[in-house]
């Protein structure tokens, strides 16, 4: 292995690092990065003796360090956090457009849980019987805080 072998290896590794930070999460990654690193430098150690390999661990140490700095320097993570506050509730229940016995239909399988339309009023509803099918009329059967408990509609 020679010079480009081991720079190339050196420089996947720092690349896995890095995508695992912006793009892949999770670590496992990153964890591949470090070892292409580690294995660079302990093959620049094996292969061309001390100097060589202990340069190659102060470089790549300065290198991993300062692309980190770097990209924490260019605001890097700024472009890339989520900047919009999410202020709004799961299920908002209006007492004045929903009631316990409503009728409405379901919009979505409810597979227990799924969207149900009561006149023009779109809400997330809890079946009680298991799943119901898409487009079978249901009935409120209770509203419990911003849970919304269905049933199938039977019509007497």
């Amino acid at each position: 292995m020679g010079y480009i072998s081991l720079i190339l290896l050196i420089l996947l590794g720092l690349v896995l690092m890095i995508l695992d930070f912006l793009v892949i999460p999770g670590g496992v990654v990153a964890i591949l990065g470090v070892l292409c690193m580690v294995g660079g430098v302990v093959t620049s150690f094996v292969q061309f003796g001390t100097t060589v390999g202990i340069l190659t661990l102060v470089l790549t140490a300065v290198i991993t360090l300062g692309s980190f700095w770097l990209m924490m320097r260019t605001k890097t993570w700024r472009k890339l956090q989520l900047k919009t506050q999410i202020d709004s509730k799961m299920n908002e229940v209006d007492e004045s457009k929903l009631a316990e016995g409503m009728e409405g239909v379901a919009i979505s399988r409810l597979a227990p849980t799924g969207t149900g339309l009561f006149g023009d009023t779109e809400a997330e509803v809890v079946s009680m019987q298991g799943f119901i099918d898409q487009n079978t009329p249901i009935v409120i059967h209770k509203i419990e805080g911003s849970k919304i408990i269905v049933e199938v509609y039977h019509q007497n």
